[in-house]
């Protein structure tokens, strides 16, 4: 099986303002073709390390990518840095350097000097045209690896790894396709969720699993590399279906569907109705709802009644019902389901009410006690909790477990 490395290299990459799509981008093209991505690294622009980080990467993968570095200016240094971690010269190459002067002829402007470097070519490389811009992307077979060089503006790296490199990779793959499917588990730990389903995973080479805890749910990982993608997809559907026995309604997710999506499509299916009523939350159940393509079939309002004198106009809270119980609690917040499924004439209200902190709490109250509510025509229920986390995970963990109990009435 071919294994790769990616290079995403340029300075700005190791600053906070900037990420590496790139390299997400170029796993997932990858992956369908059963290449699996081993290592990524991100290199400043430094010719001393992205020489060595080549040389390295070389040792290890069969594949080498590298994204960015291909302009015209002095801190565009992955052309002369490759081509000395493969022991090559570069060239001058005139028919890149032509096509450079017509592109700039085209656009009514002529040729800065300096854009004739990105006409160097790595001796014996394959020039990768760029309809795009002006650097030419390098293909070049050394020693049974292909190392690739692309240009860092996704919208002439992608075509341009369409276009060219992927035949050949394909070619060089043969028949192992690698399929990943992530499912998503609510209202258990990490340790949970390991400690149910250790004894069906581990007994499996392939598919492989992964488990991660990610902000208010448990992310379970599985890898399978078949001849085809549809055996792979057979391979997974077996080790989810056991998954799914020991741990049942935990699991909301089969494909990486957000709780918002799954909670949405229930209720399209149903032909459901909804309004929340948010306090501690400040509205972002109503966002995470209405993310998701279609939501109006659905999702009908959305209150966000911070203060208890909004509690009480709004959503008709009793004012005395606040005052003995406190608007974080239990009556209160079924309270508050009750009145915007009332005030919006929907099948279904949710609510919740909180203390996010960092302040706010008290030794009977303390920062991260939520109550979610839900009612509908036959009842209304609560779920009590105690969250950790900062001011942000609060409100997410809040709205996850609001959607949460939702999800678990449609089912």
């Amino acid at each position: 099986m071919l294994t790769a490395e990616i290079i995403a290299i340029g300075s700005e990459l190791l600053t906070p303002e900037r990420a590496d799509t790139n390299s997400l981008w170029l796993t997932e093209k990858l992956n369908q073709l059963g290449i699996e991505v081993k290592l990524k690294t991100i290199v400043g622009d430094d010719d001393a390390r992205l020489e060595g980080a080549i040389r390295d990467a070389l040792k290890r993968s069969r594949v080498v990518i590298a994204t960015g570095g291909l302009g015209p200016t002095e801190d565009d240094i992955t052309r002369k840095a490759a081509a000395r971690a493969l022991g090559r010269r570069l060239i001058l190459d005139d028919r890149v350097l032509e096509a450079i002067r017509e592109r700039f002829n085209r656009l009514g402007r002529e040729m800065p000097e300096i854009n004739a470097r990105q006409a160097m070519v790595i001796e014996g490389a394959e020039v990768l045209p760029n309809p795009h811009g002006t650097a030419p992307g390098l293909y070049v077979e050394h020693e049974g690896r292909s190392v690739i060089l692309l240009p860092g503006p996704p919208r002439e790296m992608q075509p341009m790894f369409e276009t060219y490199v992927r035949p050949k990779l394909e070619a060089r793959a043969g028949n192992t396709r690698v399929v990943r499917r992530i499912l998503r588990v609510v209202g258990l730990g990490e340790s949970a969720v390991d400690e149910r389903i250790a004894p069906v995973y581990t007994r499996y080479k392939n598919p492989t699993t992964t488990i991660l805890f990610n902000r208010a749910e448990v992310e379970i990982h599985l890898t399978a590399r078949a001849a085809t993608e549809r055996e792979a997809e057979l391979l997974l559907d077996g080790l989810a279906g056991q998954l799914e026995e020991r741990l049942g309604d935990a699991i909301f997710a089969f494909r990486g569907e957000t709780m918002e999506e799954v909670v949405g499509l229930r209720l399209a299916v149903g032909g459901y109705t909804l309004a929340v009523a948010e306090s501690c939350t400040g509205g972002l159940i109503a966002q995470r709802l209405t993310d998701v393509p279609g939501a109006s079939a659905y999702f009908i309002e959305g209150v966000v009644a911070y203060s208890n004198e909004a509690k009480i106009r709004t959503l008709g809270v009793p004012r005395e019902l606040i005052e003995r119980c406190g608007a974080v609690s239990a009556p209160v917040a079924e309270a508050m389901a009750e009145g915007v499924r009332r005030r919006a004439g929907t099948d279904f209200g949710l609510a919740v009410t909180g203390i996010a902190g960092p302040s706010g709490g008290t030794e009977d109250k303390p920062v991260g006690l939520v109550f979610v509510a839900l009612a509908d025509d036959a009842h209304t229920e609560h779920r009590r909790l105690m969250l950790t986390g900062d001011r942000q995970l609060i409100r997410w963990r809040a709205s996850q477990a609001a959607l949460d109990l939702l999800r678990r009435r449609l089912i």
